[in-house]
């Protein structure tokens, strides 16, 4: 069998065992996925990095912003994975890109998984460098990763989609970092382009506060899959029609930071 054959055929639990030979057998309870302008936070975890190309299935480097690696190491107390990059529908047309690495995953034992990402703010209280605990989420693409999915699974309810016992875990982090997390429902947009002023518009009649392009496939599928999930927002800039920056993904790198760094102390102090 040619390796390239070898490599299709990888599951989930051959992909876990390729982890557990470079990184080890210890158990990894949580994981994390770094959103746009985040991923130098996997150089935080005291570990091993697995380039994402030594795990067939696992997303290529297709945006920039991202660090194409898989790190399984230590943060504060807690052994955890971090993944420093994800795939996007808007990649190649797959809203469940990510199911095998999330399947990878669980595989390794992971039941606690925080989703980062950066997003647009609809509210003129929460502007750039500031973070957003998701308390709900709008799918507004109308997309699902779990389409196709044979069996009644696919029937996932969505209620307390995003855990209370999660997200107030990262609301006491905060405040012992003393980091003011703003709470409120995200919106996603299917990308690659912005959103429109008066989609905007929309969104925000509709209850939404941020407004991106990730997340929500990520969160459908861990419930799917019977994870605990929570997500968190680093606002990058204002949403169209909100102010007169000129919104980019340049902008959005270069903002990112802003966020990052009280990102970090709120998980760093939740891994503690």
């Amino acid at each position: 069998m040619s390796k390239s054959a070898e490599n299709a055929l990888l599951t989930p639990e051959a992909l876990a065992a390729r982890i557990h030979a470079v990184a080890g057998i210890a158990p990894v309870g949580t994981a994390l996925v770094l959103g746009s302008g985040l991923g130098g936070m996997v150089e935080a975890v005291e570990g091993v990095q697995i380039p994402y190309a030594d795990l067939p299935g696992f997303p290529h480097a297709g945006v920039s912003g991202h660090s194409p690696k898989l790190a399984i190491g230590t943060i504060g107390a807690t052994r955890l994975a971090v993944l420093g990059g994800r795939e996007h529908y808007y990649e190649r047309g797959n809203p469940a890109a990510m199911r095998l690495p999330l399947e990878t995953l669980k595989a390794l034992g992971v039941t606690r998984l925080i989703l980062t990402n950066a997003a647009g703010s609809l509210q003129p209280d929460m502007p750039p460098g500031s973070l957003m605990l998701l308390s709900d989420h709008i799918n507004f693409s109308g997309l699902n990763p779990l389409i196709g999915e044979p069996t009644d699974a696919r029937f996932v309810p969505m209620t307390a989609a995003h855990s209370p016992a999660l997200r107030a875990a990262l609301r006491a982090a905060a405040t012992q970092e003393q980091v003011e997390l703003h709470e409120g429902v995200y919106a996603w947009y299917s990308g690659p382009s912005f959103e429109t002023p008066a989609e905007i518009r929309a969104i925000r009649t509709l209850g939404a506060d941020a407004v991106g392009m990730s997340t929500v496939p990520e969160v459908i599928l861990a419930r799917f899959l019977g994870l605990e999930v929570a997500a968190i927002s680093v606002i990058t800039n204002m949403a169209a029609g909100m102010s007169d920056e000129n919104i980019s993904h340049e902008h959005t790198k270069a903002m990112a930071p802003l966020g990052a760094a009280k990102l970090a102390r709120v998980l760093t102090r939740l891994l503690a």
